[in-house]
């Protein structure tokens, strides 16, 4: 009678597990399939409420996608986007990997205690601080310029990633150096040859991170820039596909689309190194 029940128990358990991994599966993939199905509705389709909203009532179109690549300049906006990222991650990466470094190295309180201050300027809100970068930027003449985001957007990134990176390296035990010091090493020779490739994990957290954060900035990048030609994706799209009261969803949906989906495969490609560089950063 025990092995029945054990087998009855198993499947059960089994099937309890699929189930919720299938709702757990569902519920993520659901945004991506509503924008999908939304980007290639027709506008009847998706206003007319007799229709299922989930499916296909009438043909795909691609007139979504026309109107947002030859109506807007969303290629040009992907292309700030992307250049602006680059430039803010590797600026991010050189202040920030050797100040968390230093940081998790300097011996007594100190070392907590400034690691404590520098992540506590992340938390000051950015509707607090646009208007003196404001002042900044038009001192400096940069104003409708790209290059005022590369110099404003480190100003949140470098404090949270040295704060990370700081928790990262102190993970990474002193023998390791000390061993490479020996042989011959300097400190520097010692960083780059031994440290930074153990640290993979949390660099690559920097960068995620980092790419992640200047794609859904809003309020700088509406404050600075003026130009539709210098728009970045988060208010070029909704700034010209948003007419009053008339929402060109069709088009929204399919911006937020070809935006998010490298993002995710990137998420998806790096999740175990993401979430070891977060937890490990974090934790330690």
């Amino acid at each position: 009678m025990s092995a029945p029940r054990f087998g009855a128990k198993h499947w059960l358990a089994r099937g309890g597990h699929v189930l919720l991994l299938a709702a757990f599966v569902t519920f993520l993939a659901f945004p991506f399939y509503w924008m999908v199905l939304t980007t290639f509705k027709e506008t009847k389709d998706l206003i007319d409420l007799k229709h299922n909203p989930f499916l296909f009532n009438l043909p795909p179109t691609l007139e979504n996608l026309r109107v947002l690549f030859h109506d807007t300049e969303f290629g040009r906006w992907i292309l700030n986007t992307v250049g602006v990222g680059a430039l803010v991650t590797a600026i991010t990466l050189l202040l920030a990997v050797p100040a968390g470094y230093a940081l998790a190295r300097l011996s007594g309180r100190w070392g907590q205690r400034l690691g404590i201050a520098i992540f506590l300027t992340y938390l000051i809100p950015p509707t607090i601080l646009f208007i003196p970068f404001s002042r900044i930027i038009g001192d400096l003449g940069l104003q409708d310029s790209l290059w005022s985001l590369v110099l404003v957007y480190p100003s949140f990134t470098v404090p949270f990633c040295t704060w990370l990176m700081m928790g990262f390296f102190k993970s990474i035990p002193r023998d390791i150096e000390e061993a490479a010091m020996v042989d011959g090493l300097s400190r520097f020779g010692a960083f780059v040859e031994v440290v930074l490739p153990v640290s993979s994990a949390g660099i690559l957290t920097v960068v995620i991170f980092t790419l992640t954060l200047v794609m859904q900035e809003f309020v700088y990048a509406l404050t600075f820039i003026t130009s539709s030609s210098h728009y970045t994706v988060s208010v070029g799209v909704p700034t010209f596909l948003v007419r009053g009261d008339v929402y060109f969803w069709g088009s929204l949906m399919g911006a937020c689309l070809i935006v998010s989906l490298p993002v995710a495969v990137l998420y998806n490609f790096f999740v175990d190194r993401f979430v070891a560089g977060f937890t490990v950063g974090a934790v330690k």
